[in-house]
């Protein structure tokens, strides 16, 4: 196995589960290194197993596990993980999680709710991880949730970077779903040159998952190409709706742009039909086959993260890499 070295005394090690494999051999690529080999498998009963072919004591442990469905499976997978590792005897052990679960469940929004998200956080702590690194979070206060260091990492300047080079920014009217994301809006704008701002007001049945009501534009959009930001798409009933909203207002062109694509049925379909010129996204999460379609654009977040490992096993700045707004 290939280990990076930083002095005599630390070594990173970086593991992965079996959710998105994909994405953690780009990461492991990008950071010059193979991936722990792993044992894992499931018991008939579903109990999984989780074992390192090879030592980890003192050292530096990246465990990488995104969060597709079944999400619980995946979660118990990451919390063997810790277990095992801490077990080994490793140095330090930090989650890298790009997808945070459960990350809407943040707040009560009614009595008697849970607040799911520390719920995962507690379950990172116990089972022995002293780390978190995530992207996007649905919102920042679950930093808060973890005792320990949490490096909040951005899908932003990627979908910025990458939509900047496909549109004249001139014409360009930043759109945020909702009041709650107008925030990441002006940060976007300003990635994009200080592009004008808007966004779609709707309404929310808070006992009914899954589904809101896209009802006005607030803000200037006709004419002009609507960058409608997120920061994921379930399934894709609120965006679709915020679309068919640009599109009356009399947006010339709507781009979505959202950092992790959970794409749940009938998200696929409805982004194929909605009428956006294109929808991209990142990688966070792997995005089969029969969920893609012809406007759709992945954009790899393996960079961001292996550099952002980089930082935390060299003891450098993790808030450098976005300009000093991580």
């Amino acid at each position: 196995m290939s280990e990076i070295s930083h002095n005599v005394d630390k070594k990173l090690v970086l593991a992965t589960g079996r959710a998105h494999p994909e994405l953690a051999a780009e990461v492991a690529k990008a950071l010059d290194t193979e991936l722990l080999p792993l044992n894992a498998y499931d018991f008939a009963n579903g109990e999984i197993y989780v074992r390192s072919d090879e030592s980890v004591r003192g050292k530096e442990v990246f465990l990488l596990q995104s969060y597709p469905a079944p999400l619980n499976n995946w979660l118990m997978e990451q919390l063997i993980m810790i277990d095992s590792m801490k077990r080994a005897s490793a140095r330090r052990i930090t989650v890298v999680a790009p997808f945070y679960p459960y990350a809407r469940q943040d707040k009560k929004g009614r009595g008697r709710e849970p607040i799911s998200a520390r719920l995962v956080a507690d379950l990172f702590k116990t089972a022995g991880a002293d780390r978190v690194i995530s992207c996007d979070l649905h919102t920042a206060q679950i930093q808060g949730f973890f005792d320990g260091p949490v490096d909040h990492l951005f899908g932003f300047p990627l979908l910025a970077d990458y939509i900047k080079s496909k549109v004249d920014v001139n014409e360009v009217t930043v759109v945020s779903p909702d009041t709650g994301r107008v925030r990441v809006a002006e940060q976007w704008a300003d990635r994009l040159g200080g592009t004008p701002l808007a966004f779609v007001h709707k309404s929310r049945d808070l006992t009914v998952p899954n589904q809101a009501e896209s009802k006005t534009v607030v803000g200037q959009v006709e004419g002009r190409t609507a960058i409608l930001i997120d920061d994921m798409i379930d399934t894709g009933g609120t965006i679709a709706g915020a679309v068919r909203v640009l599109k009356e207002a009399g947006a010339k062109d709507v781009i979505i742009a959202a950092t992790h694509a959970v794409f749940s049925d009938p998200a696929a379909q409805r982004l194929a039909e909605c009428g956006a010129k294109e929808v991209v996204v990142t990688n966070t999460l792997p995005i089969p086959e029969e969920k893609r379609f012809e406007n759709l654009t992945v954009l790899s977040i393996a960079p961001t993260i292996a550099r952002a490992i980089s930082e935390v096993f060299h003891e450098g700045s993790v808030t450098n890499l976005f300009d000093g707004r991580a």
